[in-house]
């Protein structure tokens, strides 16, 4: 697909959205020693910068997961190819995810991480597109609210590329 790329939230957007989640997380975090597991790939760099900001002690993991299979529609089928590398039992624990898009996968990973026996579990995302939730889910800590449109940049990828984009941006098909 050849398409071009509309700027929809800028660097220096994302940068000060980034700077008030942590702050919210702190706060809301004080006393507490989270973890916060970035879901692969698309979290990498939100989470990077977020984690910077937050002034906890903290700790950090991943979980692969993956629903998209190359395409740019979820398949609804989740799978999960890399597990958390140590015990999050009585942990609290933040989820930090590029977007939430048809709330499927999050379902999924949130059910998967509370059989772990997590003492809370939130959700921190860089993005949300309330229009396309097939299942009841909110994020707890969202950076900006999006329209049904594809996105890449910042993490956000179209069949692989383009995450190293420091905007969002909105997909154009280009048609001939």
């Amino acid at each position: 697909m050849k398409f071009t790329v509309e700027t929809m939230i800028t660097k220096e957007e994302i940068e000060k959205r980034v700077k008030e989640l942590a702050k919210e997380i702190e706060k809301d975090f004080a006393g507490k020693e989270p973890v916060c597991i970035g879901l692969l790939k698309g979290s990498v760099i939100f989470m990077s910068d977020l984690i910077k900001e937050i002034d906890l002690p903290l700790s950090i993991d991943f979980l692969k997961v993956s629903s998209y299979h190359g395409g740019t529609e979820s398949t609804g089928v989740v799978q999960i190819l890399q597990d958390v590398s140590f015990d999050i039992k009585g942990k609290d624990v933040i989820v930090v995810e590029d977007i939430i898009d048809t709330g499927l996968t999050l379902t999924y990973v949130k059910q998967f991480l509370q059989s772990k026996g997590v003492r809370s579990l939130f959700v921190c995302s860089l993005l949300d597109k309330p229009s396309r939730r097939k299942v009841d889910l909110k994020g707890d800590y969202i950076g900006f609210e999006i329209p049904d449109e594809f996105v890449i940049g910042y993490g956000l990828d179209y069949a692989e590329k383009h995450r190293n984009l420091p905007y969002i941006g909105k997909v154009i098909p280009i048609t001939e």
